[in-house]
């Protein structure tokens, strides 16, 4: 029997009086729907958890098990070469710190707002200028070519800008350049035999970090507040909470 998901809980939840970690993800959510952001991380009422999505970990897994090979060996990668990407993954005593984001991740504390921003990373290559560039993994399955235009892929770049400013204030020297490794399953083979293939694609990404430190702070904003923020017009777990409301009480 799957276990009961109860939405209700009563630990980690904000604390002004001590230094609060918020993850790269529940920044991205006060940026989604400030209200679903407060009812989470003040109140203890969480969203429905979403499906794990465990063939793109087993993609994540294995990419960084080829990259961490060329790591050993300072050498650039096949798809850097094919993409004229002129650098190496990046070796650091840190690097397995910085992407085990369950265990620790890359974290810094602000502290104008007493918030610890976390974040785990999938890859840094470095370049011959001593620049740092932040990469990420993408599996997908589409018969178009993968991009980054649809306006939910926001959230993609906001991720690694958000990866960009943890690891600047890390003492990193970061470039704005960052890069998606993105996998694209065939689903067009006539034949499976037990094997997935996958073209990839490197997209290059020029980030910006200055609205992180903004975000920081309105999100301490709405923790210390004593009201409910609004739920964001977008947002469709709000708006499905207020039509199961007009529902439950007609008139």
């Amino acid at each position: 029997m799957s276990e009961f998901y109860n939405p209700k809980r009563t630990r980690n939840l904000y604390d002004p009086s001590s230094p609060y970690k918020i993850s790269r993800s529940k920044l991205d959510l006060f940026l989604e729907c400030p209200r679903c952001f407060y009812l989470d991380r003040k109140m203890g009422v969480g969203r429905p958890p979403g499906f794990p999505f465990n063939l793109n970990s087993a993609v994540d897994s294995l990419l960084k098990k080829e990259f961490d090979r060329y790591r050993e060996t300072q050498q650039s990668h096949p798809y850097c070469i094919e993409a004229k990407i002129d650098a190496v993954p990046f070796r650091h005593e840190k690097i397995d710190e910085w992407r085990d984001a369950l265990r620790k991740g890359v974290q810094f504390l602000h502290e104008a707002t007493n918030l610890i921003l976390t974040g785990g990373v999938d890859d840094l290559w470095i370049n011959k200028e001593g620049e740092v560039h932040v990469v990420d993994y993408k599996a997908t399955s589409k018969n178009s070519e993968v991009n980054l235009d649809a306006d939910w892929q926001r959230s993609y770049k906001r991720q690694v800008e958000i990866y960009q400013w943890l690891l600047k204030n890390n003492g990193l020297t970061i470039s704005p350049i960052a890069y998606f490794v993105y996998c694209n399953g065939d689903a067009n083979s006539e034949n499976f035999n037990s094997v997935l293939n996958f073209k990839i694609k490197i997209i290059e990404y020029k980030g910006s970090i200055d609205w992180v430190e903004s975000a920081l702070l309105k999100a301490s904003t709405c923790l210390r507040s004593n009201e409910i923020p609004k739920g964001a017009e977008t947002c469709q777990y709000c708006c499905y909470f207020t039509e199961v409301k007009k529902a439950l009480n007609p008139g």
